[in-house]
């Protein structure tokens, strides 16, 4: 079932354009665009009895008004009911508002009362002049979301009027609203735009009223029916049953010189039966730093081949996806598989190669986004295998899955995902989560040492390399920024040449030229490098055991999932290994609290959670984020019990009532529910 599109606004062209920069297209949209606070106008404080820092409304007459020069331009109104004076500061104003607040003229006015050595003060208060007497409001005043030259009045107008004319039917059933003790649409909404006089603002802010907890719940339930009804679709959809015709992942697994983990089994298992279905595979591979995602990505490739088609697995940088090339070619060619390498750097003569032995005989391509370029054309594309998911955006991955027809696709991420995070975005995914680290891994000791302690470091640097090991030590930044006055990569490798002399210091950084990157990373792996220097191009899939040391200068700038991946570079062999995270000071409250939470926990689903809470999904879900409309109003943390609630309901309206299903995305979505669909 369809239902109509939205109504539009009824609104002049230029006051709809300002809606549309907030996300507010059609009269159903206005429903949804809920308050950020409320003020309480329907009474007056007498300004005696105004507490400091309390937002109030007062009712006053001027005395006088005057403008002041220093220290800087500004109007002091000076007035007072009878209880008391008080002083309205305006530092912008403009000759119109001086003349309406002159002497006698009675306001109303609201703000934040302030007690200073003047007496009591607002700031910048919102005022109106009376010219009689004019009843108070009776209901709270909502503030909404809003944006340059829309005025909150305006909003408030419109969103009464669209609330007068909506149809809020119920989107669910009776019965299953009682059971999740939810109360009904209308009353919410309506309570929410409209509140009445003596409630209790607190339990509004906090967002913990009933009334909160319905449209917190109808919002994440448009989401997961979004994506379920997307999961369901693709189900439809058919694809290449890759079912092994010989014994080519088991010859790959008993040629391997070590054993796998249950969890890398269970992965596999839970793979294999997805690409001997009639439709395409989506599922999600994650796992920590370590924990063996390549091999279980190269099985998966050898079922694809093994049935006849090609599989296809793309990187995000030149580096990773060639590490990866010259693992999978160790593995796979002692068999007879042919693995081809495609990347924009390759040379005209190789590429046309490549690109030859892609559309003919390679049963496995390599490759980064050079994979998806015009010209390259896969002969029987069966799974296509993508790395490091998050930062390729929704269009990326959809141009490889069009390279084939219809391929199985599977995505690894060495981003942990916090459990809700994986519920409500990847909702349309089925997750596979590698929840073990082979064994083998030594546990790897963070420092975090202030740069004013850099000596020490180049000490310790010194003394490992004495003893046999190599060091890492990386830099955000490529050249110098006086702004930003950080440590450039290219001054710490003469530096440290300098100071570790009779060292090999190498450098390398994303300007290099490939041949040039992979030069070095080959010379370091082969130990012909003690201190390889380096941005984060090494982040993700450089895999060294020998490498015991990971310094990070300037670590306050990095993201704790970079922090995280770069300090799983090291502790890859039987060495004990440390990670030195040098910090310039003085740092502020989330650098400082970043640094906490990677220097105590080495888990990475922990650090996962703790960065969701610090920097919210929007950040933390990236590129998909340009698939996905994200929550405005539900907590992944504080309402994950919704999130378990909308899943279950949104499989039962699918399944059973599919056209409150669909009205309730309508209301909900709107157009933006296009989305989802790639």
């Amino acid at each position: 079932m369809s239902l109509p599109p939205a109504a539009p606004i009824r609104a002049s062209e230029a006051l709809r354009k300002k809606l549309a920069k907030i996300g507010l297209h059609s009269e159903a949209d206005l429903l949804t665009h809920l308050p950020l606070r409320y003020e309480d106008e329907t009474r007056i404080t007498p300004v005696a009895q105004a507490c400091s820092g309390e937002p109030v409304q007062v009712e006053v007459v001027v005395h006088h008004n005057e403008v002041q020069f220093q220290p800087r331009k500004q109007m002091l109104v000076h007035a007072s009911d009878g209880s008391g004076e008080i002083i309205l500061r305006f530092f912008s104003f403009y000759p119109s508002q001086q003349a309406l607040l002159a002497a006698g003229a009675r306001l109303r006015a609201f703000g934040e009362v302030r007690h200073g050595f003047f007496g009591a003060e607002m700031v910048h208060p919102r005022f109106r002049k009376l010219l009689g007497d004019e009843p108070l409001p009776t209901e709270m005043t909502p503030v909404y979301p809003s944006t340059a030259g829309l005025a909150n009045s305006a909003l408030q107008k419109l969103i009464a009027r669209a609330m007068a004319d909506a149809d809020l039917a119920e989107t669910l059933p009776e019965a299953l609203r009682k059971e999740l003790r939810l109360p009904g649409l209308a009353r919410s909404l309506r309570f929410l735009h409209t509140p009445p006089p003596g409630t209790e603002l607190a339990a509004l802010h906090s967002r913990n009223h009933p009334a909160w907890r319905r449209v917190k719940f109808d919002e994440v339930l448009a989401q997961q029916l979004s994506l379920r009804r997307a999961y369901l679709a693709r189900r439809e959809q058919g694809a290449p049953v890759l079912v092994a015709r010989d014994d080519l992942g088991a010859r790959l697994l008993d040629a391997l010189p070590f054993g796998l983990t249950g969890a890398q089994l269970r992965a596999i298992a839970e793979i294999a039966g997805d690409l001997a279905q009639p439709y395409p595979m989506q599922r999600l591979l994650q796992g920590d730093v370590g924990a063996g995602k390549t091999i279980v990505a190269a099985l998966a490739a050898c079922q694809a081949i093994s049935a006849g088609w090609q599989a296809a697995f793309m990187a995000p940088t030149e580096i990773l996806a060639e590490q990866h090339y010259l693992k999978l070619q160790d593995w796979l060619a002692p068999m007879g598989i042919r693995v081809a390498w495609l990347s924009g750097s390759l040379k005209s003569k190789a590429k046309r190669e490549q690109l030859a032995a892609t559309a003919a005989e390679a049963q496995l391509v390599v490759g980064t986004h050079a994979l998806i370029q015009d010209g390259v054309d896969f002969a029987r594309l069966g799974l296509a295998i993508v790395d490091e998911q998050h930062r390729f955006g929704v269009a990326q991955r959809l141009a490889l899955r069009k390279k084939g027809s219809n391929p199985h696709q599977l995505m690894m991420s060495a981003t942990p995902i916090p459990r809700t995070l994986a519920m409500s975005y990847y909702a349309d995914l089925d997750v596979t989560v590698l929840d073990e680290l082979p064994p083998g891994r030594t546990p790897i000791k963070t420092r975090l040492v202030a740069d004013s302690r850099r000596d020490d470091v180049v000490a310790f640097v010194k003394k490992l390399v004495a003893e046999g090991r190599q060091a890492y030590w990386v830099c955000p930044l490529i050249e110098e920024s006086e702004a930003l006055q950080l440590q450039t990569a290219e001054s710490t490798y003469e530096q440290l040449q300098e100071d570790l002399p009779g060292l090999r210091v190498g450098l390398v950084h994303g300007r290099l030229k490939a041949a040039e990157k992979q030069a070095v990373m080959v010379a370091f792996a082969a130990g012909e490098i003690d201190v390889l220097v380096a941005t984060t191009v090494i982040e993700v899939g450089v895999d060294v055991p020998n490498a015991s040391l990971m310094v990070i200068e300037h670590a306050e700038r990095f993201g704790l999932s970079q922090l995280h991946q770069l300090r799983g570079r090291v502790g890859r062999g039987q060495y004990e290994s440390s990670c030195v995270l040098i910090y310039a000071g003085p740092l502020g409250q989330v650098a400082r609290q970043r640094l906490k939470i990677i220097f105590e926990n080495t888990d990475g689903f922990e650090i996962a959670r703790q960065d969701l809470h610090l920097r919210g999904p929007g950040e933390f879900v990236g590129s998909r984020q340009s698939g996905v409309p994200l929550l405005r109003y539900a907590d992944l943390e504080l309402d994950a019990d919704l999130i378990d609630m909308a899943r279950e309901v949104a499989e039962t309206l699918l399944t059973t009532q599919p056209e409150l299903a669909e009205k309730h995305l309508q209301r909900w979505l709107g157009s933006r529910e296009e989305l989802l669909k790639s």
